[in-house]
């Protein structure tokens, strides 16, 4: 006799009560991916203003839904508290990203929140690259992302920051930014990156990254990959990271859950693009044998 696998999730909970005065939108989206017929499809969703639904995309053979979130509004102003729920079933295989950049605005002393909930199940493969967040001179930004992964789940998972406008002279200039990455695997290894920076301030000082414009990290996690794979795949990424010197620098390593960190600093715009290209490319083909993904953004 055998049983089903059980999902690794957390019980959905109902929207915080927002008193009516308060500042700025609440915004939310629900996304549950399940397979049927070699084709990954969204069979519930769920969105509130700012969020706006797109209905996914299919760029290969693979069945992925590749799926834009869009927020029409143009990024995150003070008091705003924006929310993701986003849970991939069985064999499920989903490639998120936005359509531009996660832009947060100067705010007067609320601050901006995000929270992202990732529920990935068994056998199921989640490629999560949004585009980078700009926080403007004077904002207040925090975002937190939690992914819980079943047994054979992989997650990628991308996040980078700019300095500020950089155009405009804006660089770590803004007030608060605070940042927590928690992925958690079935066997109850996790990975957990968290941070809170203050350039006014001594103690959340930018430190190193300072001569930077651009900060960004690459995780890729699954208790479904062999130990001779991983190995591979790092030796790889260590090539792709020290392949242009005075450009970009970065690192990788193994940490406590199956998998890789990734964490690179750059000074434009183009070379972060181009190293999430080449680092997400090497990652599908290690881990699948799958070419590049063929963007559409637009």
């Amino acid at each position: 006799m055998t049983t089903a696998p059980v999902l690794v999730s957390r019980k959905r909970t109902p929207s915080r009560s927002v008193p009516i005065e308060s500042i700025g939108r609440v915004g939310e989206l629900r996304l549950d991916y399940a397979e049927r017929d070699g084709r990954t499809i969204v069979t519930r969703s769920h969105c509130t203003s700012p969020w706006h639904l797109l209905p996914p995309i299919y760029l290969d053979e693979t069945g992925a839904a590749y799926t834009l979130l869009v927020n029409p509004s143009g990024g995150l102003v003070g008091g705003d508290h924006l929310s993701i729920d986003m849970r991939l079933d069985d064999g499920a295989h989903a490639l998120i990203s936005a359509p531009s950049a996660n832009r947060v605005y100067r705010s007067q002393g609320e601050v901006s929140v995000q929270d992202i909930e990732l529920t990935v199940g068994p056998g199921a493969i989640l490629e999560w690259f949004p585009e980078h967040t700009i926080p403007f001179a004077g904002s207040r930004f925090r975002q937190r992302l939690h992914a819980a992964l079943a047994p054979g789940a992989t997650v990628l998972l991308w996040d980078a920051i700019a300095s500020g406008r950089i155009a405009r002279g804006e660089r770590w200039a803004f007030a608060t930014l605070e940042n927590e990455i928690h992925i958690t695997t079935a066997s109850g290894s996790s990975l957990v990156e968290r941070y809170e920076l203050d350039p006014a301030t001594n103690l959340g000082a930018v430190g190193l990254a300072e001569e930077w414009n651009y900060v960004a990290s690459l995780y890729v996690v699954s208790d479904a990959v062999l130990s001779e794979v991983w190995t591979r795949l790092e030796a790889r990424v260590a090539s792709i990271l020290d392949g242009r010197p005075g450009l970009v620098l970065g690192g990788v390593s193994t940490p406590a859950a199956p998998g890789l960190a990734v964490k690179l600093l750059t000074k434009k715009a183009p070379d972060l693009t181009q190293m999430l290209e080449a680092l997400w490319a090497a990652v599908r083909q290690e881990l699948w044998n799958l070419p590049p993904v063929n963007w559409r953004k637009y």
